[in-house]
């Protein structure tokens, strides 16, 4: 016995589907504090330009992990990336690491995840933290990179084309 759906049927269906597929998305993502992305005027990050994200916490209690995301295209021409990463605290103490991160294989093809020409990359920066006083706190993320050989940073570095935060909680 072969069942046939009609047109509003399959309509429904695909709309079901959809549905189901958006729900779980969101909830496998109700740990997410914080999550946003800067973009990058013509894909070219200056040297001078530092990215701020203010991240408001009233949660002393809670830890939490902390990810510099961004997006690459393929005018991205290094195999890997140097940040400069900061956070002040709401009473003005400050810690600021200079930070590596991979971001093509040996052969090198992009990682991160995406099927088209842009690729989305969730780069650790901090892991079990908590914030331990309430208020606000201003992340900067700040590109650092160089030619081998060349003391002087890259004013403009090709292939980033936004710049990101995210803040998951964990279980």
């Amino acid at each position: 016995m072969r069942i046939e759906l009609k047109k509003s049927e399959k309509g429904l269906t695909q709309i079901i589907l959809a549905l189901f597929f958006v729900v779980s998305f969101v909830s496998c993502s109700n740990n997410l504090v914080y999550n946003q992305y800067v973009p990058i005027e013509k894909g070219a990050w200056h040297k001078d330009s530092i990215i701020n994200f203010k991240v408001s916490s009233t949660d002393t209690i809670s830890k939490n992990n902390l990810y510099v995301t961004l997006r690459n295209n393929k005018e991205y021409e290094f195999s890997n990336l140097f940040l400069i990463v900061g956070i002040k605290f709401p009473n003005n103490y400050q810690i600021v690491d200079t930070l590596e991160y991979e971001m093509t294989t040996p052969d090198g093809r992009f990682l991160g995840s995406g099927m088209t020409d842009i690729k989305e990359n969730k780069l650790e920066y901090k892991t079990n933290v908590t914030f331990s006083m309430t208020g606000d706190y201003n992340v900067s993320v700040q590109q650092a990179m160089r030619r081998t050989r060349d003391i002087d940073g890259l004013t403009h570095l090709n292939g980033i084309t936004d710049v990101g935060l995210q803040i998951e909680k964990l279980n």
